[in-house]
């Protein structure tokens, strides 16, 4: 058996610390299968006293110093963040160490400046535990998945808003309720905004189209919404169509048409209804899943843990092993594929639904006077409906549920309703996705 591959591993938290058991636990399997012994040499910290079980010698504050040691051939890192994350994994790649990272932060912001590094010291950069935590996605869409044209990755991709919602849809609690429910067992951070606002999701969102669509696609590329405006009312609502509301990421490569003009990439984030026959809307809980369309391959479902420290530091030690294998063999993992370079389609521009719910005035000529506003932005209406009285004497409540039209045209009409003096209040906009079952339920054609 040649020489070990030895491991600096950058930072020593919830993840961290389960890479460190692997590492010792599985030490004979992971040489068998990399064809060398995996040695840790050094573990990063920043307060070594909270480690003082970890073996002695492992620990060091030294961090910059760590990544370029001389016995050191492959950086791990679980620190997250920009920097000093992106500084050290720079470092460590333009001196030919190859990088194991987690930080879907640092990949959103500024991935092609570490694949451009990687590239020029022919060190490998590898990160599937950045999207989906034990999930394996992100190889099989860079690896696998090579040889086809993927059209769409849709998902689950954050695990808190998960809960929260599934909450929410099975019991008919309030957001407030679910989000507390969600901090007490520890799905939510005591911060949950990163997650709530959609923000984890949209960089969670960059990585996959620049995988999928051979572009480099950056966090601020994709457009994104949370879910604190998301009610009980709304989750009634989607019920009653047949519907349940998940955040959902979406990536797709959208075709312009027109001889010449490339294909645009859209990637956004938002809750959005979606039929209850799809099979995302059966993803509860803390669970992650992706659904990915292929020309060849069809539809793909990946499903599974998506956060946690065991889950993900099960991705890291996958990474491991395979950076660990080329190594030893003297060979080079995947490159970054961005030879497509597609422009990216702004948020107005993509084809979108939506389901409106406001309050009006119950009186003769109103639905006329709504219908006239969908038509006056070119957007078709697939269904009206009225549910029940509205919440003052001699008020109703519409539901409006729309085909396919540009986000702007779509937002535009919102905008121009709530200015109308027969529009009491709008309670609510939910984007659909897959809306054709939706509105078969409603009696309409679609």
């Amino acid at each position: 058996m040649t020489k070990s591959v030895r491991v600096a591993l950058l930072g020593c938290g919830t993840v961290g610390r389960q890479v460190v058991r692997l590492i010792d636990e599985q030490a004979d399997e992971l040489a068998a299968r990399v064809g060398a012994p995996v040695e840790l040499v050094g573990v990063a910290v920043r307060r070594p006293h909270k480690h003082a079980d970890l073996r002695p010698g492992l620990l060091t504050t030294d961090v910059a110093g760590l990544v370029v040691r001389d016995d050191v051939d492959v950086v791990v890192e679980v620190i997250g963040g920009i920097e000093p994350a992106r500084s050290l994994l720079l470092d460590a790649l333009k001196t030919g160490r190859s990088v194991v990272t987690a930080n879907k932060t640092l990949l959103a912001e500024d991935g092609g400046t570490l694949a451009e590094a990687a590239d020029a010291s022919g060190a490998d950069l590898y990160f599937e535990a950045a999207v989906g935590g034990a999930i394996p996605l992100l190889r099989p869409l860079r690896e696998s998945m090579a040889g086809d044209r993927i059209t769409r990755v849709s998902g689950i991709v954050n695990g808190t808003t998960n809960f929260i919602l599934s909450a929410m849809d099975s019991s008919g609690a309030g957001y407030g309720d679910a989000l507390e429910e969600a901090t007490r067992l520890g799905y939510a951070e005591a911060d949950p905004g990163a997650d709530v606002d959609g923000y984890d999701a949209a960089s969670k969102a960059a990585i996959l189209a620049s995988l999928a669509f051979h572009t480099r696609v950056r966090a601020s590329d994709v457009h994104c919404e949370g879910i604190r405006s998301v009610t009980s009312r709304d989750m009634a609502a989607a019920a009653t169509l047949g519907c349940t509301i998940k955040l959902l990421a979406i990536c797709e490569q959208i075709p312009d048409g027109r001889p010449g003009v490339p294909d645009a990439v859209s990637a956004r984030v938002y809750p959005a209804m979606i039929p209850r026959s799809h099979p995302l809307a059966a993803v509860d809980g803390a669970f992650n899943a992706v659904f990915v369309e292929a020309e060849a391959a069809g539809q793909l479902m990946f499903y599974g843990q998506g956060a946690g420290g065991a889950p993900t530091a099960s991705a890291v030690l996958g990474d491991l092993v395979a950076v660990a294998r080329n190594r030893v063999a003297g060979g080079r993992g995947p490159r970054e594929s961005a030879y497509a370079s597609l422009p990216i389609q702004p948020m107005g521009e993509t084809p979108t639904r939506y389901h409106i719910s406001l309050e009006v005035a119950d009186r003769a000529g109103v639905l006329a006077t709504i219908a006239g506003q969908f038509a006056g932005h070119g957007v078709s209406i697939a269904a009206v409906r009225q549910q029940g009285d509205g919440a003052a004497a001699g008020d109703a409540r519409l539901i409006i549920v729309t085909h396919r039209a540009p986000d702007a045209a779509l937002a535009a009409t919102v905008e121009d309703l709530a200015e109308l003096d027969i529009v009491r209040g709008i309670d609510s906009v939910l984007r659909v996705e897959d809306l054709g079952r939706t509105v078969s339920a409603l009696g309409v054609a679609g």
